[in-house]
């Protein structure tokens, strides 16, 4: 693996996801192949969960990492070629990018949309930007449109439930802000990759990038989609047509158990942080059909197999 910018970077999903259960077994059973290696975690945006589980992965397997938040550890970075610097930024992609190149061995990013400047998002201006010019490999810690790490360890999440073809329902949940359709692009692409049923609900204002979600179902019947549902996975994302805008909340999309009630007994999924009784209620999100802590625990293991492919690549 040359390096790790989506899910389709993985050149076979099924057989990656039954190595990393494998690898849980022992996580520490390659504790060498980064000894004398160093990795940059670049973050423009807060994490918790991808800040730790990255460290800790990296860490497996003897690598060093340094984290680097732009803005407060570093200079600003100016992305724009060809532009005159007299604003804020202080340094240049190209320069920050040499740089980083030269002391690490592996450059990891995180940053946000703007959900003001569509075209710009689209084009993962600042994850496509350290791409081109770094000369290390370079992963996705999730970008404007993409949250890999993360889906790649919803599929291993899944693999786990050991349920035969089972029927996934990503749902559209309330949030008082607007919020990026990283995670559920990254899931939906995932999903397809892996070949399992997927179909996405969400209200007629909030559709995803038809791109995206191209070929697979969406209703706008949040309870009509949940009937017979093996697996609830609940997200929020503002509008993709009307982009990056909050029309209505739509408080009455909470999941709660009476929705659970509909489908399979399903198993349910979020990618955290979650905003309690406003996404999903208490019952649902501490019951014992609550994939949760499953899925956090599996950040740790879809990022050390991503690492390590990286490594044995660069090694080769």
């Amino acid at each position: 693996m040359k390096q790790f910018l989506s899910i389709s970077d993985i050149p076979d999903l099924p057989q990656a996801i039954r190595q990393v259960i494998e690898l849980k077994q022992n996580p520490l059973s390659n504790p060498l192949i980064g000894q004398g290696k160093r990795m940059a975690m670049v973050f423009f945006n807060p994490s918790l969960r991808t800040r730790c589980s990255t460290q800790i992965a990296a860490e497996n397997l003897g690598l060093k990492t340094f984290t680097l938040d732009v803005g407060s550890q570093t200079w600003p970075i100016e992305f724009r070629l060809n532009t005159i610097m007299d604003g804020k930024s202080s340094e240049h992609i190209k320069e920050a990018t040499m740089v980083l190149s030269s002391y690490f061995d592996l450059i990891a990013v995180r940053s946000f949309p703007t959900l003001k400047k569509k075209e710009q998002d689209l084009s993962e201006f600042i994850l496509n930007s350290f791409h081109q010019h770094a000369t290390v490999p370079v992963i996705n810690m999730e970008s404007a449109t993409q949250h890999p790490l993360q889906s790649f360890a919803d599929a291993i999440t899944i693999k786990e439930t050991q349920i035969t073809k089972p029927k996934i329902v990503l749902s559209w949940t309330p949030h008082p802000k607007a919020i990026p359709h990283s995670v559920a692009n990254s899931f939906v692409e995932m999903c397809r990759f892996a070949d399992y049923d997927c179909v996405i609900t969400n209200p007629p204002d909030y559709d995803l990038n038809p791109e995206i979600t191209k070929g697979i179902p969406v209703i706008h019947q949040q309870e009509k989609a949940f009937e017979n549902a093996d697996i609830i996975y609940a997200k929020n994302w503002s509008s993709f047509q009307h982009y990056g805008q909050v029309f209505k909340h739509h408080r009455e999309w909470i999941i709660n158990q009476k929705k659970i009630d509909l489908t399979n007994h399903a198993k349910f999924m979020h990618c955290l942080p979650v905003r309690r009784n406003v996404v999903v209620s208490d019952e649902v999100l501490d019951s014992e059909n609550s994939l949760i802590q499953q899925q956090v625990e599996n950040r740790v293991f879809s990022a050390q197999y991503v690492i390590k492919k990286i490594l044995d690549h660069v090694s080769s």
